[in-house]
């Protein structure tokens, strides 16, 4: 879907534009995401796998829910409504804990230029598996996995089949920190 999103600077500060997202990738403006990390307090991370219709990444397992943020809505709004539109499941703004805004800067051959400001929420899981349905055309599957493999496939960052961007390793391990921190405090 080609969305309207608010357009920031580098520095991820308003800049009062708005332009649909594929004209965004086209010329590389600077915008804003929601990444939503789900765990559970069994110590288990909730994985999803892009679906193969996308552009970039497919097929990759990475965040438990991302997506654009939005024109006009908070990050908080916007990691709300994409966790409810790609796996059915409904949270509040209180659940979200923001851990930070983190830069994902990267082009494509495909010729996207993708300038993401992350807008990084964890949250409990507080449903099973099971109940959790994915978005046709976004995600192809989800996974429960262990802080233990978490780590493991963050160690083996590109030799892991298909799992995580490699340019973001740092980011995955401050991710997989805090939600450790937060659940053995």
């Amino acid at each position: 879907m080609d969305e309207l999103i608010d357009i920031v600077d580098a520095q991820g500060n308003p800049t009062g534009r708005s332009e649909l997202k594929s004209v965004i990738h086209q010329k590389g403006y600077y915008h804003n995401t929601a990444h939503i990390w789900l765990y559970t307090k069994a110590g288990e991370i909730l994985l999803s796998q892009r679906s193969s219709k996308k552009i970039i990444c497919p097929l990759m397992w990475d965040v438990s829910v991302a997506g654009h943020i939005d024109s006009g809505e908070t990050p908080e709004q916007g990691a709300v409504r994409e966790t409810k539109e790609e796996i059915s499941l409904t949270i509040s703004e209180a659940d979200l804990n923001k851990i930070g805004v983190f830069e994902c800067f990267q082009s494509y051959d495909n010729a996207i230029q993708d300038n993401e400001f992350h807008n990084t929420f964890i949250a409990e899981l507080n449903a099973p598996l099971s109940k959790l349905i994915p978005q046709e055309g976004e995600v192809e599957a989800l996974k429960l996995v262990s802080f233990q493999e978490f780590k493991h496939l963050i160690d083996t960052i590109g030799n892991n089949g298909n799992h995580f961007v490699p340019s973001n390793k740092s980011y995955y391990e401050l991710v997989l920190q805090k939600i450790i921190e937060t659940v053995n405090p």
